[in-house]
């Protein structure tokens, strides 16, 4: 296992472009590559935001996945592919999405997002994420030459006990790619991602949307890297650009060691207490 290696967290400003997207996102592996980045990760929806969609991708075999595994084989390098909507093979509705390449470009791992954002407005209008988007079923975790990592798609972040479980099962670094609105991202982004990194004793690696999408929507930005202290590490400034952060999974381990609430907790207590709200 690496114990100490560079992260490359690219910000972008996503639009109704898919090729300019996608140039733009191998620019950028180009350039975090060039930076010495083991791994590179994207935010959610990287290929394409517009008011018109586009089709939902087949995975393995569409070609944002295949464009990436590309990169991956050329710099020998991981890539986080944030997140693209796929095709589901057994419903009208599509998967969010994230896929993780290893330097030779092979699918490592498949993480479709688990939380729908179905909320309903002071003024009685909904908003249904789940209308468009199949939920998924599986959390997923992988060991890699790069620790153990976890994986979570932009609203996720607000469920702490999946966290808590991947956590509990050896994850070192947690992926959370967003797209967050500003509204809530003012407020909410930071708080709950160094939350989440405190209370877990590991890293978060937090790759956003920024700027305007659709004629109105506002993202957030302020992509990140919260260590396993809290500590924001690195941070995406207001542009399209690449973040560079270290992770040392030796830290990890000296923090995990200094403040060992992961060995501390009742989970005897929390288990009949979870059985009894269920």
């Amino acid at each position: 296992m690496i114990r100490k290696y560079r992260i490359g967290v690219i910000q972008m400003d996503t639009r109704d472009n898919y090729e300019e997207n996608m140039e733009a996102a191998c620019r950028y592996i180009d350039e975090a590559a060039a930076k010495g980045a083991r791994i590179v990760a994207f935010p959610e929806v990287f290929n394409y935001i517009g008011s018109e969609p586009r089709e939902p991708e087949k995975i393995p075999g569409g070609p944002t996945i295949s464009r990436m595994a590309e990169k991956a084989r050329k710099h020998g390098i991981w890539i986080h592919c944030g997140s693209i909507s796929e095709k589901n093979p057994d419903g009208e509705k599509n998967f969010n999405t994230t896929v993780l390449l290893d330097p030779y470009g092979r699918e490592v791992v498949r993480y479709r997002k688990l939380h729908m954002f179905d909320i309903t407005l002071p003024d009685g209008s909904e908003v249904r994420e789940s209308n468009r988007t199949q939920a998924g079923t599986d959390i997923v975790m992988a060991d890699t030459e790069l620790g153990r990592l976890g994986f979570s798609i932009c609203y996720d972040i607000r469920f702490p006990e999946l966290y808590r479980y991947m956590a509990m099962n050896g994850c070192q670094v947690i992926f959370t790619p967003a797209n967050f609105q500003m509204q809530t991202g003012k407020d909410h982004w930071e708080v709950i991602l160094r939350t989440r990194a405190v209370e877990n004793t590991c890293y978060i690696v937090a790759p956003g949307q920024y700027g305007k999408k659709r004629g109105k929507s506002l993202s957030f930005g302020s992509s990140m890297v919260v260590d396993p202290w809290g500590t924001v590490i690195a941070r995406a400034q207001e542009s399209a650009c690449v973040v560079m952060a270290e992770i040392d999974l030796d830290y990890l381990d000296q923090v995990r060691r200094e403040l060992p609430c992961l060995k501390n907790r009742r989970g005897d207590i929390y288990d009949v207490v979870r059985k009894e709200l269920c």
